[in-house]
């Protein structure tokens, strides 16, 4: 998913041909060097959104590939965290990877210009139960937006927003008894009601876009379901946008379904 970029994270695999030829495919699709943008001095480059989701989808690509390449066993289930999504989908063989690279930097641009710089915000809450969470959120809100909109794991939710509601919602997940609450170093507030302009933006750009019945089950975000109809996945993917991305219950989905050996494709 976005925020988990560095520089140089991709030169431990930099020696296989796959690896490059994924990231002179994506970068050759934006006319922009990105493997370059990794190999940088600072990491101004490869921090913008509209640079940073087209980066991670090309690693996570790059990953999975390299994996299957190195005999990796065929995935039953493929799933991935936000922008991960659009990696499980060009794994899954429902998004031609040229076409999804150009997507994602839609999507960012998209979200990058729903919300003025600055308006939004979001905020890490550790150490408090969801239903808290969400009351907390409800709580501060008022006439603005805030929303608990990345279910991580238990006891780790990030909320999004406007600016002063977050504000807000740090305080009232505190006096909830939130071990920690802090504020994100981002500069959209992804995954809220406020996404809802870049989402129309982005359902038009899916309309363009050749989707093909993936070759394994892909469990979406936004409901935890995994679609074979090419319609429900773009329309999946709009909704993502503005919807919490449910990845607690994703993991519990898994391990339900019998999933006990997890391969996380990415650098780190």
């Amino acid at each position: 998913g976005q925020g988990s970029q560095s520089l140089k994270m991709m030169n431990g695999f930099g020696d296989l041909p796959v690896v490059q030829h994924t990231f002179q495919e994506a970068s050759d699709a934006l006319g922009v060097d990105l493997w370059g943008m990794l190999q940088a001095e600072t990491p101004e480059a490869i921090n913008a959104t509209v640079n940073t989701q087209p980066i991670m989808l090309a690693a996570g690509v790059a990953t999975y590939l390299a994996w299957q390449e190195l005999n990796g066993s065929q995935p039953a289930v493929v799933a991935g965290h936000s922008l991960g999504e659009y990696t499980a989908l060009v794994a899954a063989g429902a998004l031609p990877f040229a076409e999804a690279v150009k997507l994602v930097r839609l999507r960012a641009e998209a979200m990058q210009s729903a919300v003025p710089a600055g308006a939004g915000a979001m905020a890490a809450v550790l150490g408090l139960e969801d239903a808290d969470i969400v009351a907390a959120c409800a709580e501060a809100a008022l006439d603005d937006v805030v929303e608990a909109v990345n279910f991580n794991a238990p006891g780790q939710v990030v909320i999004a927003g406007s600016q002063a509601a977050v504000e807000r919602a740090i305080a009232a997940c505190k006096a909830r008894g939130a071990k920690r609450a802090l504020p994100l170093p981002v500069s959209v507030p992804s995954h809220c009601a406020l996404m809802k302009p870049a989402a129309l933006k982005l359902a038009d750009a899916l309309e363009g876009i050749s989707i093909s019945v993936p070759t394994v089950p892909v469990l979406h975000n936004a409901d935890v379901v995994s679609y074979t109809d090419p319609a429900q996945i773009r329309d999946a993917l709009v909704r993502q946008l503005y919807s919490p991305v449910r990845w607690t219950d994703t993991v519990r989905k898994l391990a339900a379904d019998g999933v006990s050996r997890h391969a996380e494709c990415g650098p780190g």
